[in-house]
This record gives structure tokens, sequence and C-alpha cells, in this order.
């Protein structure tokens, strides 16, 4: 499917204003507009991206109450619990909540619940167990704004409950918790509404350690790690969390993560958010997957080295493990794509089987909705129930739509790009039915066409090497901060195309004035042209070292 470039709108006379005040190019001053970056005084506070700039914690609704019992609880030798999600966002917030807790001498333990024995969330189950092991007062981490019962329910036994969650508030109600931190609370006033679970337990802990010897900016490479797997917007906070505990993640030498690093390959290497991403996020999470999350969360918390390399090699072996079980399920997927979906009537894919496993359907879903550009839900069955995980595109927001159907519905949750369903098995057809019977009444047509955002349209030659460093100093790059990609046009191929690696291929390309080397390290879907072609390209600029030896390498995202 053909990708329609949008080129964002320009306005030359304040970016070319922007660039001469800043004494930046005109292409990184194009790039600042782009991501809101409007006056000189902005671009200079995005580029300092001080911690300084963030907001005071106490600013969230509830937050007084909670620092407030949960110094009481110190106070009175009372037994608490961390609990959280199994995802990188949650297992990161997990450890970084208690280990401040630990620092000032809390009473506290922590639980994650396996995916498939338990589910998401907050359960009857474990709130029992925490009653019987003495626990007063539960903590949430990355969950329990939609835990009504559970939270009832532990109120019934005497335990207190705070939720720190970042999900979506359900028609505006939230649990009977003692303090619910969540900035999507309609009376919140936090100024910042995107933080992920782990930027949330980072701002209690901040809030804690008022008045103390001790640092929450200690703990920043876990926010940076748990905010960018999350796959949460980088920008505004998040931005500025993320990119100091990118330097954290460099220079503090977590054993556990450091250990992580070693057997992902990235010992003595400068990490950036690409491999959160796409090297450490996955091994954490495969543990919440498809094994057992409390592995992944003793070795974020490890502090011994030979300890941590053994949990470090078995995570790796549970992310090869889901790697296959994704890839197997992927082509059944595919396959059900082609018998079962009418892309003419279906906006939103949903599919289910018996087959799946419940822990890696999510992954897949994302890689069906990248693919056929739509909403994607993959179903797994367990008898009548079903669990499901969803992932969306661009302008469709995922949990609006649930809402619509609810009555449908066993359970769900999420946000605007990814969801978690339960559902009977009997009533999947007509969720199916009754979700693009919705999308069919208000979702515009033209957001079903796959697009590439393209940030400026530029001649070949403004690129430079120092334009390109000057790109780089926009990271740390994510969700809402992409890397930039711009695209040139009217260039010709002047040698190539050669292989390189599995699939991925080499060109160079010229306008006459500069050759560059132009790469795509997986074919996908592009085009392979033949030399001599005449060229649109759209692309990411990068400064390619080969042996000591700098050049402009130009990485492919499409070609016309």
């Amino acid at each position: 499917m053909r990708k329609i470039w949008k080129v964002k709108d320009s306005d030359p006379a304040t970016r070319d204003n922007l660039a001469s005040s800043l004494n930046i190019s005109k292409v990184t001053a194009q790039l600042l507009l782009n991501r809101g970056v409007g006056t000189s005084e902005e671009a200079a506070d995005f580029l300092k991206c001080s911690l300084s700039s963030c907001h005071d914690p106490f600013l969230f609704k509830d937050m007084d109450k909670a620092v407030s019992r949960i110094k009481n609880a110190m106070a009175d030798g009372e037994r608490m619990l961390v609990y959280g999600d199994y995802d990188v966002d949650g297992m990161t917030g997990v450890a970084l909540l208690y280990s401040a807790l630990n620092n000032v001498g809390a009473h506290v333990s922590t639980y994650i619940p396996n995916r498939l024995e338990e589910g998401y969330g907050l359960n009857m189950k474990a709130i029992k167990n925490a009653h019987k092991d003495g626990i007063s007062l539960i903590i949430t981490v990355d969950c329990g704004i939609t835990s009504f019962q559970e939270v009832e329910y532990a109120c019934s036994l005497g335990i207190d409950v705070i939720v720190t969650d970042h999900h979506e508030v359900l028609e505006s109600r939230v649990p009977p918790a003692v303090a619910v931190i969540n900035p999507l609370q309609p009376d919140c006033k936090y100024p910042f509404k995107h933080l992920a679970g782990v930027g949330l337990a980072y701002k209690l802990a901040k809030a804690l350690y008022e008045d103390t010897p001790f640092f929450a900016e200690d703990f920043l490479d876990l926010v940076g790690l748990g905010t960018v797997a999350d796959i949460a917007p980088i920008v505004g906070e998040n931005r500025i969390l993320t990119k100091h505990g990118l330097t954290e993640l460099n220079t503090r030498g977590r054993v556990g993560l450091k250990a992580l690093m070693d057997v992902a390959g990235l010992e003595g290497k400068d990490i950036s958010s690409t491999h959160i991403g796409f090297m450490l996020g996955p091994r954490i999470n495969a543990m919440g997957r498809t094994g057992s999350p409390q592995k992944a969360l003793e070795l974020l918390l490890s502090k011994d080295p030979l300890e941590a390399a053994k949990l470090a090699k078995m995570l790796d072996a549970e992310n090869k493990n889901r790697q296959k079980i994704e890839a197997r399920i992927l082509e059944e997927a595919l396959s059900k794509v082609e018998r079962e979906v009418n892309f003419k009537h279906h906006r939103v894919i949903v599919l289910a089987s018996e087959n799946w496993h419940p822990g890696v359907i999510g992954i897949v879903a994302s890689r069906i909705a990248d693919r056929f550009y739509r909403p994607a839900i993959l179903i797994s069955l367990d008898g009548k129930l079903g669990k499901g995980s969803g992932r969306s595109i661009e302008n469709f927001h995922l949990f609006e739509y649930l809402l619509r159907c609810k009555d449908i519905l066993t359970g769900f949750g999420g946000h605007e790009s990814a969801c978690g369903v339960t559902i009977e098995k009997d009533r999947i057809d007509e969720f199916r039915d009754k979700i693009n019977e919705e999308a069919a009444k208000d979702a515009v047509e033209t957001i079903f066409n796959p697009k590439l955002d393209i940030d400026m349209d530029i001649e070949l030659n403004m690129l430079s090497q120092d334009v390109i460093r000057e790109i780089e100093s926009l990271a740390p790059f994510g969700a809402d901060n992409p890397r930039p990609v711009l695209s040139s046009r009217n260039l010709i191929m002047k040698d190539g195309p050669r292989q390189i690696g599995k699939s991925g291929f080499k060109i160079w390309v010229t306008d006459n004035k500069i050759t560059c080397e132009a790469v795509s390290f997986s074919k996908g879907n592009l085009d392979v042209p033949n030399a001599g072609s005449n060229l649109n390209l759209a692309y990411i600029p990068s400064i390619n070292d080969w042996q000591g030896v700098q050049s402009i390498q130009l990485e492919l995202k499409d070609i016309q």
C-alpha cells in the first residue's frame, strides 16, 4: 500500500527568524517549529531540557493525601505493598517506588501479577493474600484506575489503597482509594497529562523525599527506561525526564541494567531511546509476557553482578522464545486477515484464536496494525472467555470506541493507542460488528490510508554533518518527537543497488551538488530502484562512522 507523503506546513518568516536568533540552520529551526517550539525562549528551554522545568509533584490531586498516608504508615510500622503491572513501565515503576520507600525505612514488599494466571491489574486473590500477610497499605503502579470492586474489597479488609495510574479514567469515576494519582482525572490540575506509570512513581517518590537527604533523581534511569518502553509521548516533562534518564543509564551503572546491556550486545555503547525500544525493553517485557515478571523485577533491583548476569541471560533466553511464538502467531494472523477481513467494511481488524499466547498478541496486533493501517485487536481464547490486546493508528482513539462497545465486553482498559479487553467467546462476532459500525459512523475514511509524516522538503545539498548534529540535539526521540524525516526530490541514483544484510540494500544518490549513501536495512514495502532512476526520497539523516571516516547517510523511509 503506497504511503501518502504529508509534508508539514512551513512558515518561512518565523523559521528564518528563529534560525537567525539561535544561529542554527533553517532545517533545525523548522524542526523546532514542527514540535510546537515557536520562539527563541521556548527553543532555548527545549534544547536546555532542564530538570528545573518540571512541575511540583504536589500539584497532583491527592498527592498530599498519598504522602501523608505513607508517612503515617511508616511512623506506625505498617506493612506496605507496591503492586504493579507486568510490562516495562510497571516493573520499572515498582522497582523505583520500592527502592524509594526502602531508603526511608518503610516496611515494604512488591507484587506483580502473572499475566497468564491472574491477568492485568489488582485482583481479589492477591488482595486476600496481602491481608493474610498483614499488609495494611497497597500502592499501585501503572494500574488500578478501573479497579472499583478490588479497591472496595481491599477497604472491606481494612487495607487502604493509593492508586497511581496513567491510564484513561472510566467515565470520570475513580475507585474509592485514599488517594488517586492520575493527571487524567477531570479535577486534577497537574499541567502535564502524559507521564508514564513510572513517571507517576517518580513524582510520588519526589514528593515523599521532600525534606530528606535522598534524591528521586537517582532513579531517572528507570524513568527513562519505562517511559520510552511504554511508548509515552517524548514531549514536555517526559522528554526532560527521558533525556536525563538516558544520561543516568549511560553513567550510573545500575548493576541489573548493566548486565542486561551486556547480554544485548550494548556494552560500551551510548544508549539511546532506540536501544531501549528495540533491545532493552523487549527483554524485560518478555518475562511479563511468557515467563515470570518477578525475575525481571529482581534484575532491576539486583546489586549482585553474578546474580544480575544470570538473570539477564534468563531474560535474553525468554525474549528469544517470545520471538518464536510471535512469528508463529503473526503467520496465523496474516492468514486469518486474508480469509476473514473485508477491507471495504472492516475499519477495525478483530481476530481470535484458541492457539494464541495471550502474552504476545499485543505485539502481533501492533504488526498487523502497521501492515494494514487499521486498528487491530487480537483475542486469545481460553474456553468460553477471550482476552484481547489492541493497537491503534493515528487519529483513531481506541479507548473511546471501546466505550461504545462496553455492554458487549466483560472488561476493558487502555488509552488512545492501545487497549486490553476481556470478552465472552460467543460475543466476539457481535463486538467486531459493533466496533466497525461505530467506526463507520464518524471515523474519517482518509485516516485509514497509510501516511508518512515528513518534517521538511529540502534540497539535498542543505544537509551537512553540522546540520545533522543540530538535528540530533532534538533527542531523545520517541512518540510525538520522532526522529525527523526529511524528503528530497528530483535526485538521480548514481550507483547501486547493493544488498546489505539479509534483506537490505544501499544506493548512492546525487543532486549534482552532493552525493550521499542511502540505505534500507530491511526492504519492507520499498521498491528497489534501478541505476540512473530519478527519485524522490524520504529519509532520516545521520552520520555514518566507518573505520574512523564520517559521512552523511540517509536511512530510507520511502521511495517514489
